[in-house]
């Protein structure tokens, strides 16, 4: 991989409910003060992300199995939009010859969390996680 590249960490146990999963997405990736505080608004960001002045992204979750700890439909929203835009980044049609941007998302968490989150992104195709987490 060539370019610069933007590493995002954010941290699942800060995402104890929605508001404060929408602040470490914008901390972490430095979103405009207009951001709309809700999940179409974080999709939108997570497709466009040129503000960020770098030619790929690694958007790293700490602990993504501690996220939202009581809100399952939150939770697999935030997953979902994740999920949603690994794909969008993944199939942009590449003119031949010309290297697009990507974004990888590493979702990190205790190995013995895996089997419960398999699954919630949306899809039935199962989810991927890195365990176990390192403090």
């Amino acid at each position: 991989m060539t370019g610069r590249t933007y590493v995002a960490r954010l941290d699942g146990r800060r995402m104890r409910d929605v508001d404060a999963v929408f602040q470490q997405f914008y901390d972490g990736l430095r979103l405009a003060d207009h951001f709309g505080w809700n999940w179409d608004a974080l999709a939108d960001c997570l497709r466009d992300l040129k503000w960020l002045s770098a030619d790929h992204y690694v958007l790293i979750i700490d602990a993504a199995d501690q996220a939202l700890p009581g809100d399952a439909s939150g939770r697999r929203l935030l997953f979902e939009t994740l999920f949603r835009a690994g794909q969008y980044w993944s199939y942009t049609q590449r003119p031949e010859g010309i290297e697009l941007g990507r974004l990888v998302v590493v979702m990190s968490c205790d190995a013995a969390s895996v089997p419960s989150l398999q699954g919630t992104n949306g899809n039935d195709r199962p989810s991927a996680f890195v365990g176990p987490d390192r403090p």
